[in-house]
């Protein structure tokens, strides 16, 4: 092939040049211009100090869904207490803490039991004993990754981190920390393993919707969510036997009511036990916010002005054990609306067999799936159910409640809107913090 037939006489400087040197000339200039630019580069970066976004956003960045985190680097969180959703919150941020390190979290041991002072007689749990290890991984692949104790080879040691206390100990410096620790001597150990504070107390460096993402990840093993379906399956059916009543005699073939549809039932996360009362009672008086405590006659009161029910409704209320013998939470709802607690539902004894995490799971799940939902904002419990509930929403294509009627709709029966009803409630995932979640502040109002 003639090489000067395909490149002409160019005018590159002023000067008319052959081929070949017009070659050499081109790639010499865009050497030359590379050169600068990586220069350029190196020295705007080394004038530039991170801030704590941006060094988690380059973490992401480098994390890709191909399969980014180490297999062979391990991250230790110690044992996750408290209630289901506080070591839901630990878990995610032991996992968000693997990630930000590179790291694999060895598979962590949860609790069974709740005992809040006595941290020696907590039950604990495996994690795999009550969510799906595998499908975990498949779901949050690329993401954050759990490793089994079996997958270390022992080759080169641990190195504890002691989490710093004390108020001295900001946030600033937590995340200091944990910018040493993903390089330098502490990365050639196989293991890092995190000494202290229990991970829901670890100060918290990333947005809602990271939780969000692990949160995602999260199925119950078969067991439990088969619990949860009988208990939905009751509700149901209890629903469809009241409905039956109501309905046409030829809209339906039998007095049990099975040619109609599933019914659909409310769920109220109903807090109004004592512990709870004068903890809410405190919260107020030291935050000067008067939205956090609902008494049941308010609660019962606003629940009723939802205007979307369809009569009769099972008001299916997730209440505390302490709450079950007391027949004042029954009374007093609005005509066609029917409470039921899991004792007068007949489903208590399912409960009983399990302990305490696993009973929080099942009610959990039974508030989840209901078609409406309603809760405190100031509660774990319920704003977790609702950024589940959120997330639904969102990818169904829907980024607001407000004025129609959706799938999935919350409240917080704890915020009166105009009409004193509770405020329609959907999550924030904008925020930069999952602190807003555990203090209220995370409702999008109408």
């Amino acid at each position: 092939m003639d090489l000067s037939s395909n490149c002409k006489p160019s005018r590159l400087f002023g000067c008319h040049l052959t081929s070949v040197t017009c070659k050499c000339l081109a790639l010499v200039t865009i050497a030359l211009f590379f050169r600068v630019i990586l220069l350029h580069s190196f020295s705007a970066n080394s004038a530039i100090e991170w801030n704590n976004l941006d060094f988690i956003l380059s973490r992401s960045l480098l994390l890709n869904s191909d399969g980014g985190i180490r297999g062979d680097k391990f991250l230790e969180a110690p044992q996750i207490v408290w209630g289901l959703n506080n070591q839901k919150i630990a878990f995610a941020r032991a996992c968000l803490t693997a990630r930000m390190l590179n790291r694999t979290l060895l598979m962590p041991s949860l609790s069974a039991s709740l005992f809040y002072k006595e941290i020696d007689r907590l039950q604990p749990i495996s994690f795999d004993k009550v969510f799906q290890f595998d499908r975990f991984n498949s779901l949050c692949n690329g993401f954050v990754r759990l490793g089994r104790y079996s997958d270390l080879k022992n080759q080169s040691g641990i190195y504890d981190l002691q989490k710093g206390s004390g108020r001295k100990w900001t946030v600033e410096r937590d995340l200091e920390q944990l910018k040493r620790s993903s390089g330098g001597s502490a990365d050639k150990y196989e293991v890092i393993r995190i000494v202290g504070k229990n991970p829901f107390l670890w100060h918290d460096h990333w947005p809602v919707k990271d939780y969000a993402r692990v949160f995602e990840c999260l199925a119950l093993v078969d067991e439990i969510a088969k619990e949860a379906d009988k208990v939905v399956s009751k509700i149901r059916q209890v629903g469809r036997k009241l409905r039956s009543k109501t309905e046409p005699v030829e809209n339906k073939f039998d007095a049990e009511g099975s040619s109609l549809p599933p019914a659909p039932y409310v769920a109220v996360h109903m807090r109004v036990e004592i512990d709870w009362m004068i903890h809410c009672k405190k919260l107020e008086l030291r935050s000067g916010i008067s939205q956090i405590c609902s008494s049941k006659q308010e609660i019962m009161e606003r629940v009723g002005k939802i205007v979307s029910f369809e009569s009769p409704t099972v008001v299916y209320l997730a209440v505390a054990d302490s709450l079950l013998n007391d027949s004042s939470i029954l009374g007093h709802w609005k005509k066609g609306l029917l409470p039921f607690e899991k004792k007068k539902l007949g489903v208590d004894g399912i409960y009983k067999k399990h302990p305490y995490l696993i009973q929080s799971a099942i009610d959990y799940e039974v508030c989840s799936r209901a078609d409406i939902f309603v809760g405190n904002s100031f509660s774990t419990f319920s704003s977790l159910v609702v950024l589940e509930r959120t997330q639904k929403m969102i990818r169904m294509g829907t980024t607001s409640s407000c004025g129609i009627d959706v799938r999935w709709p919350s409240y917080a029966y704890n915020i009166p809107d105009e009409s004193n009803g509770p405020q329609k409630w959907m999550t924030n995932m904008s925020d930069t913090s999952l602190k807003a979640i555990s203090y209220g502040s995370n409702v999008i109002s109408c």
